[in-house]
């Protein structure tokens, strides 16, 4: 069973609070959702490998760590993922960045593929799929699949909110996935919204609502 990592760290904890404030406008929110990405990125990196590499200081001749030749990809799921993708690249500029556009069919309440686009070595790389909200799951567990099926194994879901629900469909469905989860929240309303959540993270970042 892969882990399920709930943050704990202050800074996450009271950045997460201001989102979730009705007065909080849409500048405020889509820095501080970069802000939270960032700081999630951090602890999902914390296992990457490191390899000695031997450099020159001014000083002298030394050996310094470096990441052990692992490609990155920042997988954001559209549109409100798009929002975390600037703290990732913050932290690993060097990352390539796919998309993955999904929506929830309105008669069979099932995610449908709408967009795909994804580096050509994306399954040599190690991929954050990047999505704020992590409600039911089900675009989440999709998109998960999506890359499976495209040959990537070595993935990890970063959120900012989670629900028990989707918590509990992303092990039962990807049990091989690492989740980095910055608070989760009590249960899913009956419009499938997270309580006490922070609304639509898509159209709060964008300012559509």
């Amino acid at each position: 069973m892969a882990k399920t990592v709930i943050m704990d760290h202050p800074l996450i904890q009271h950045k997460i609070g201001l989102i979730r404030r009705t007065s909080t406008g849409t500048k405020d929110f889509r820095q501080t959702i970069s802000e939270i990405a960032m700081l999630i990125c951090y602890e999902a990196t914390r296992d990457l490998e490191l390899a000695d590499t031997e450099i020159d200081t001014p000083i002298c001749h030394t050996t310094v760590k470096e990441l052990k030749g692992k490609k990155m990809a920042i997988v954001p799921i559209l549109r409100a993922g798009l929002g975390m993708v600037d703290g990732m690249l913050a932290m690993i500029p060097a990352a390539k960045i796919g998309h993955i556009g999904l929506y929830r069919d309105p008669e069979t309440l099932q995610p449908v593929e709408y967009y795909c686009k994804l580096p050509a070595d994306c399954a040599e790389r190690e991929v954050f799929v990047v999505d704020p909200m992590l409600a039911t799951g089900g675009s989440s567990a999709a998109a998960i699949q999506m890359l499976k099926d495209k040959g990537c194994r070595h993935i990890r879901l970063l959120c900012i909110i989670a629900a028990p629900e989707g918590v509990k469909k992303m092990q039962e469905e990807h049990p091989d996935v690492d989740l980095y989860i910055g608070a989760l929240d009590d249960h899913l309303n009956d419009h499938g919204y997270i309580v006490p959540g922070l609304g639509d993270a898509g159209d709060r970042i964008f300012g559509t609502k």
